[in-house]
């Protein structure tokens, strides 16, 4: 598929200041919603900004920050929900995630009408993405993968890495799906992650200190 017919939004959602990206095409104007966080207005503010009518929702995770807006947006657009099986039990946890971290009631995320698996395609008429099981900062996480782009969730962040001190983490796990998964896509990738500024494969290869330190036990084992 010709990358250049897609487009790419993002905007910048919720207390945790996710990133919550809209890719389309400008061929059929059809969308794919990754990571709506929160703040399902900016959400579909954006979706109209860029023309195209959202088709699918799909999630890096399912921290409450990458899946509070989930249930407005589905309901409205009626999009399918893509998340990965690993998660679910943590997505059918985020009304008390909410209420504990963030004093909210939020209704249940709704189940989701399809399980992301690594090898997957995620398509839309005119985008096709490809599913990489991640797992480290939760059990089911994924990214994204097509037009030179790399989609990272919290896996991947401009000289950073997830969190893995939270429950379904593990810095082994992440670490081995950073460096025998991600690390393997061309270094002009361009990294779009869950929070923070975009990077590039290359540039996480060259300067990123957790794969920096990772590299070189590698070498010295």
């Amino acid at each position: 598929m010709d990358a250049t017919e897609w487009m790419v939004g993002g905007v910048v959602v919720g207390l945790f200041q996710e990133n919550c990206y809209i890719i389309g095409s400008k061929r059929t104007g059809e969308a794919i919603c990754f990571d709506p966080g929160d703040e399902v207005d900016e959400i579909r503010a954006l979706a109209r900004e860029m023309k195209v009518k959202i088709t699918r929702i799909a999630c890096s995770h399912a921290h409450l920050d990458h899946i509070m807006a989930v249930r407005a947006l589905k309901e409205e657009t009626r999009a399918p929900f893509l998340l990965h099986q690993d998660d679910l039990d943590l997505a059918r946890r985020m009304p008390e995630s909410a209420l504990s971290m963030l004093g909210r009631r939020e209704l249940p995320t709704p189940e989701p009408d399809h399980f992301m698996a690594d090898g997957d395609d995620v398509e839309i008429p005119g985008i096709s993405l490809k599913v990489i099981h991640t797992p480290g900062h939760t059990r089911g996480s994924i990214c994204l993968y097509g037009g030179g782009m790399l989609f990272s969730g919290d896996t991947l962040f401009q000289g950073s890495i997830g969190r893995t001190d939270l429950p379904g983490g593990s810095f082994p796990q992440i670490m081995e799906s950073i460096l025998t998964r991600l690390l393997q896509l061309p270094d002009e990738t361009i990294v779009r992650p869950g929070h923070m500024d975009q990077t590039t494969i290359g540039a996480e290869r060259r300067s990123n200190p957790f794969v920096l330190e990772a590299l070189a036990r590698q070498q010295r084992a």
